[in-house]
């Protein structure tokens, strides 16, 4: 940016830590990969001080009135929005966005709209599915009704809560090959999660994220790949907590992840889906689009994930730092980004 902008950092409760609550006391190595286990905020908010901003933080956990008095008082040039729910539910997290844009503030990331279509998994399949794009067959289950299982439907399933995410509630134990496998982890995901359950089929292939920065123009950042490089011994084939942050269990299951290396012809296609994706959603500024490709190259989309994590190491600023940028440069990158999507939209 060309001028220092007020930012105001937005992020949940939990996050900020009771000893250092601006973030100030263990500035990051943003080149130190051993490191790369400090939180998203931290990254951020030291991030936008290196690049010459001014930096308010404010934690978000069941009181909504902090929020309102500071964007009242304060009047931040733009909203860095990290927070991923309110009130301990994920299901909220459309609404601080909803606060924001009654405020007129510009924010980084998806705004409400996008947030809601995003969250609720079946929802988003149905809309995907209606523009042609492939994703797995499924079906939603919820608490208290006679489970039915679609005839069209093939073992084996993968049950997950409708509205989590980050891998919440998927063990290995969510891949069901039959119905008594099934109604347990139903049962589960409803007792545990108090939420209906998406029953997917399982779609065998390599799982790749892809990260989509943006809004009028999109740039598909180089493609991410989870690969499971054990010899299908019961060790998992999903994206579970375990496989996505416990070294051991990476070590023990020979899983890594990197960059995918695939032909251009198939590249495009990802690339060109990953877009369409991202533009459905209504998913702005910045995204990261998961999929499964099969044996036939055929792409079934997983997720589309609005906001997703900005830590060092995680898949979207790995994908950043591939295409050229350090860290620092990705997270000015987006800041650009929303600046420029409100400048282009009607004044605030």
């Amino acid at each position: 940016m060309k001028h220092p902008l007020n930012i105001l950092v937005l992020m949940d409760a939990l996050c900020i830590p009771e000893n250092d609550p601006e973030f100030i006391s263990e500035p990051p190595d943003y080149y130190n990969k051993r490191k790369h286990k400090q939180s998203t905020e931290l990254y951020v908010v030291n991030a936008l001080r290196e690049l010459g901003h001014y930096v308010t933080t404010l934690g978000i956990e069941k009181q909504i009135e902090p929020v309102v008095t500071l964007l009242s008082q304060q009047k931040p040039d733009v909203v860095f929005n990290l927070t991923e729910n309110f009130h301990y539910d994920r299901r909220m997290d459309m609404h601080i966005a909803a606060l924001l844009e009654m405020f007129k503030v510009p924010f980084t990331g998806t705004g409400s709209e996008g947030l809601m279509l995003c969250r609720n998994k079946g929802l988003s399949k149905q809309i995907l599915r209606s523009r042609k794009i492939h994703v797995p067959g499924f079906y939603v289950l919820h608490p208290g009704r006679k489970i039915h299982i679609p005839k069209s439907m093939h073992y084996p399933h993968i049950v997950k809560p409708l509205y989590e995410d980050g891998s919440d509630g998927i063990s290995n134990s969510s891949i069901v090959n039959n119905f008594d496998e099934l109604f347990e982890r139903v049962t589960m995901v409803h007792d545990t999660y108090n939420q209906p359950a998406i029953v997917e089929e399982y779609i065998e292939g390599r799982e790749l994220y892809v990260s989509v920065i943006g809004n009028k123009k999109l740039k598909v950042l180089p493609s991410r790949e989870l690969f499971f490089q054990h010899n299908g011994d019961g060790g998992p084939m999903i994206a579970t907590s375990h496989v996505k942050w416990n070294e051991k269990y990476q070590k023990k299951w020979k899983i890594k992840f990197g960059f995918s290396d695939i032909d251009e012809a198939l590249e495009k296609r990802v690339a060109k889906i990953s877009k369409k994706v991202f533009r459905l959603m209504q998913i702005h500024d910045y995204g990261r689009i998961d999929m499964r490709i099969t044996d036939n190259d055929q792409i079934f989309i997983i997720e589309a994930n609005p906001n997703p994590g900005l830590a060092c190491g995680d898949e979207v600023a790995e994908s950043a730092a591939k295409a050229g940028m350090d860290y620092v440069q990705f997270i000015d990158k987006l800041l650009s980004i929303t600046m420029h999507r409100y400048a282009d939209s009607e004044p605030i």
